[in-house]
């Protein structure tokens, strides 16, 4: 196909530099109490430079309404204009609360796919979400229950269900999911923000996490679902209004909340692009750490089409950043 028309092989590699400013920046706030100022400087480094990469990136998930930010807004046209057409979700800081706190986990991300093939969570702020390695495929359900799915689970990975291990994040909404992953005879893992690590932890099977269950933000969702699809994982969604004004805003802009949405309803394309860089160690990548003048930044480059797995590692001297 065109290469005027889809992303091409290279935009990977291009897109790591926006994840590694925006974790860069982000760092200088780790610890500081202001999750806000993480934020924003994120933001602000990350916009810099995905307006010097050759594309043309309309974003589909941004800084959108619930983070009330004026930069890399839904619906915003990014990149110099000169490469492909593609959708782009970013999250210039999935954790911004644990950044703040210099707790772990908190990572810079970018996915992109296909023009037109990005699901849009419009007026969605949070879903149901499943995600897993691809032997999940036809095995567990959002529509079975937590015991169910780990037992089905560990019988697919050939595992004991004592050795499963389910990631959620820890809020008190998750109190009964735990209990019945527990139940089942497997364990918990916990984390306090963003779910996007602890999925593609889950697909890889490195061993810590085997699956992720329970609520977490609708954007993130559709993140996860490109580096799902580059992984080979298997992923279900299902949205999940947490107030009376976010279940009329969903209705009113005509989501279907019972509705399990798989991997191709969260995004079309086969040729997807999952970008992150760590902002603070974590499961999925280290954090930025400063290294004599040399600030050390550890990214990963998912692409779906080749099947690759980059794992980037770059030195920035910390005089031009910091």
């Amino acid at each position: 196909m065109s290469m005027n028309t889809k992303p091409d092989r290279n935009l990977g590699v291009e897109l790591v530099r926006a994840t590694e400013a925006a974790a860069i920046k982000a760092s200088a706030w780790i610890g500081r109490g202001d999750k806000n100022a993480a934020d924003q400087a994120a933001v602000e480094a990350m916009r810099d430079f995905l307006n010097t990469v050759d594309f043309s990136g309309t974003i589909v998930i941004g800084e959108g309404e619930k983070d009330e930010a004026p930069m890399l807004a839904n619906g915003e046209v990014v990149g110099n204009g000169n490469g492909p057409s593609c959708d782009i979700a970013v999250d210039p800081v999935d954790g911004t609360s644990v950044t703040a706190a210099g707790r772990a986990h908190a990572i810079s991300v970018i996915a992109v796919s296909d023009k037109g093939t990005m699901y849009n969570p419009k007026d969605v702020f949070y879903m149901d979400k499943l995600i897993t390695r691809g032997e999940g495929k036809g095995v567990v359900s959002l529509d079975a229950t937590p015991e169910e799915n780990v037992v089905a689970l560990a019988k697919a990975l050939k595992k004991d269900v004592s050795e499963i291990t389910v990631a959620m994040i820890d809020r008190p909404r998750h109190v009964p999911l735990q209990e019945a992953v527990r139940r089942a005879g497997a364990r918990t893992r916990l984390f306090l923000d963003g779910d996007v690590a602890a999925g593609v932890n889950a697909i890889t099977g490195g061993g810590e996490i085997d699956m992720l269950l329970g609520i977490g933000g609708a954007p993130e969702g559709a993140i996860s679902a490109c580096a799902t699809k580059a992984l080979g994982g298997y992923m279900q969604c299902r949205i999940a209004p947490q107030s009376e004004l976010e279940m009329e805003r969903t209705l009113a802009a005509g989501h279907n909340i019972n509705k399990i949405l798989e991997l191709d309803d969260l995004v079309a394309s086969d040729n997807t692009y999952f970008v992150a860089t760590g902002v603070t160690d974590g499961l999925l990548l280290d954090g930025v750490h400063k290294i004599g003048q040399y600030l050390r930044t550890d990214s990963i480059i998912l692409r779906a089409r080749s099947g690759t797995i980059r794992r980037v590692q770059a030195d920035y001297l910390a005089a031009r950043w910091l």
